[in-house]
């Protein structure tokens, strides 16, 4: 019996499941990962297979159950078994994401629209903790860095759409990213007048304007994103209107940069 919260029987589980996992899947091909500049899809489908994509994410919304303590039981032992920073960027820069949908789609529950919630939950969630998908989070712009409360990419209603202008820089998955959690300016009044939307990178208007080279965390790919007269379905809005992204953004940024 220990008092370590570190040293639980599940928890020293899961230390030997990230360990043998990064051992096998990660280490080996780490160095021509960071040549080629990025991870392959089929090692996200990998660790969602294991269940570690999923960890610190309620099994309600497709994820694995978990704290805090698990989550850095799962980075301590990636990178002291042979993982690095940017391969650790790479595979989990969806715990930067997909919060703020799983938060939508919980009010969505409240609210009573649970077909919104659904979709949300089915269409990205799911999927990327699964590793069948793989989310980024577009806040950092060309001309005011990680400045939320002045960013210039602008969202406007058009019927039952929203149509976003703008562009991101220094997004970390941004490359292979299939959804992508933007903050763009729905009112003019500051930290206010930020909404968060799920963008999926299909959709017409999307680009990837430039995928950039960087000095370190080579294999974590990292991107400048375009978007031109980019429209999106009024269900893609994940914060009450007007606003709500910046509050969103900042109880979330606590936990990334733990």
């Amino acid at each position: 019996m220990t008092n370590d919260p570190f040293s639980t029987d599940e928890r020293r589980a899961l230390a030997a499941l990230t360990a043998d996992f990064t051992a096998k899947e990660i280490a080996p091909n780490l160095n021509e990962r960071e040549d080629a500049e990025l991870i392959p899809r089929e090692v996200h489908k990998a660790l969602g297979d294991a269940g570690l994509l999923g960890i610190g994410y309620p099994e309600e919304v497709g994820g694995s159950g978990g704290d805090s303590i698990d989550v850095t039981v799962l980075t301590e032992n990636l990178l002291s078994s042979g993982g690095s920073g940017g391969a650790f960027a790479s595979l989990f820069s969806h715990g930067i994401a997909i919060p703020h949908m799983i938060d939508a789609a919980n009010r969505r529950r409240v609210a009573g629209d649970n077909a919104g919630a659904d979709w949300l939950l089915d269409e990205y969630v799911r999927p990327v903790l699964a590793g069948d998908k793989i989310a980024a989070l577009g806040v950092t712009e060309p001309d005011g860095g990680s400045d939320v409360a002045h960013l210039r990419t602008r969202a406007i209603p058009d019927g039952d759409d929203w149509i976003i202008n703008g562009a991101k820089t220094y997004i970390t998955s941004g490359v292979r990213a299939d959804v992508v959690v933007v903050a763009a300016r729905t009112a003019d009044s500051g930290a206010s007048g930020v909404s968060l939307f799920a963008v999926d990178t299909s959709l017409p208007g999307f680009k990837v304007t430039r995928k950039l080279q960087k000095m370190g965390w080579d294999c974590s790919d990292t991107a400048e994103l375009a978007f031109v007269d980019l429209r999106v379905p009024s269900e893609a809005l994940l914060t009450p209107e007007p606003g709500g992204g910046f509050a969103s953004l900042s109880r979330h940024f606590a936990v990334e940069r733990l």
